[in-house]
């Protein structure tokens, strides 16, 4: 009993010691974009001063801008084509589909680095000016097979005959697809869907490589700054925070409250 007792509070101190590891440097970011001084360690009053700098400077404007553009683009497109390629895939033979899910790998087994500067290379070859559509090719891409990693075990466990039977009761196709197995799949949608926008939210490797004609996402601007002392980056990382704590959030929440209403409905 006793030694069951030390491990339930070691097993506290572990959880603990692991939050604050990983949320301890979120919390500096943030309470020191609010710092009034451009110290980075010596948190001497409140002030906005930061942030007001950072919406005045358009350059950062811009980033956000084409970082929040290109992140939910690319989400959409590398979503639908993911979810489409794995329900495909789940109907095809056992050789299309290993071959398929191996080459649909590599983006992610590769290092970034190689993704990118294969890119770079593909895209001079053919001559491609690069900019916004090189960058949004390139997020979507490296998104589509983290979409397709989590769809795929919820087809998988999905029951093979629900198709046939909405086929025999006179739907369509595209009718079983949408009512029958969209809904029995959605949360793996969702949940690659989440992954791919956050992929493409702080990609800076292969964006670096990839982009061109004065088009920057948030990851290249910090890049750019922390060569200087400069804390409208607390801002900018802050304000990066709380745009995907509030999609997490929504995400969350609205499951939750659409539950609630089933529940009150029945």
């Amino acid at each position: 009993m006793m030694h069951e007792n030390k491990t339930g509070v070691f097993g506290k101190i572990l959880l603990a010691c692991t939050a604050i590891f990983f949320y301890a440097p979120i919390v500096y970011i943030i309470l020191f974009s609010f710092n009034e001084s451009r110290s980075l360690t010596n948190f001497t009053g409140f002030s906005l001063q930061w942030y007001e700098k950072m919406f005045a400077d358009s350059s950062m404007m811009e980033s956000v801008f084409y970082t929040v553009v290109i992140a939910v683009l690319a989400t959409i497109v590398s979503t639908i084509v993911g979810t489409v390629t794995a329900i495909g895939l789940s109907k095809s033979k056992k050789v299309v589909r290993g071959v398929v899910e191996q080459v649909s790998n590599l983006p992610v087994l590769n290092p970034e680095i190689v993704t990118a500067i294969g890119l770079l290379m593909f895209f001079s070859a053919w001559g491609v000016k690069k900019g916004f559509m090189t960058l949004l090719l390139a997020h979507i891409m490296f998104c589509i097979p983290y979409v397709m990693l989590s769809v795929t075990p919820k087809l998988r466990s999905l029951d093979p005959n629900l198709a046939d039977a909405a086929l025999d009761l006179g739907a369509t196709p595209v009718q079983a697809l949408i009512k029958v197995i969209v809904p029995q799949i959605m949360p793996g949608i969702i949940s690659g869907a989440l992954i791919a926008f956050t992929m493409s939210f702080d990609d800076f490797v292969i964006s670096y490589f990839v982009t061109g004609n004065g088009v920057n996402n948030i990851s290249i601007m910090v890049y750019t700054m922390s060569k200087r002392v400069n804390p409208s980056i607390n801002a900018l990382s802050a304000l990066v925070i709380v745009m995907i704590t509030t999609v997490l959030l929504i995400v969350n929440v609205i499951p939750v409250i659409k539950e609630k209403k089933r529940r009150k409905t029945i």
